[in-house]
């Protein structure tokens, strides 16, 4: 996961932090910072979500990225990647 930020060059930081959705995305400095208190599966549906939003037509991805993206986000929401 950390790889497909890294091939849209986005950087991705674990800081404590009182976010409500438990990450924040600073778009114009391709930044996404997750809360490190997160739970592992948290963090990467987390991840998950914010490919989908800084990135709708998955450019930059390989097909082993995009199966995995398609594998952790709802049906719904996979059907749009």
């Amino acid at each position: 996961m950390e790889l497909a930020f890294k091939a849209i060059d986005y950087k991705i930081r674990y800081e404590k932090g009182n976010f409500q959705s438990g990450y924040c995305v600073l778009s114009e400095q391709k930044v996404v910072v997750i809360n490190k208190f997160f739970p592992l599966e948290s963090k990467v549906s987390a991840l998950a979500e914010i490919l989908i939003q800084v990135n709708p037509e998955l450019t930059g991805l390989d097909a082993a990225q995009i199966k995995l993206l398609r594998s952790i986000l709802p049906q719904e929401e996979s059907r749009k990647a």
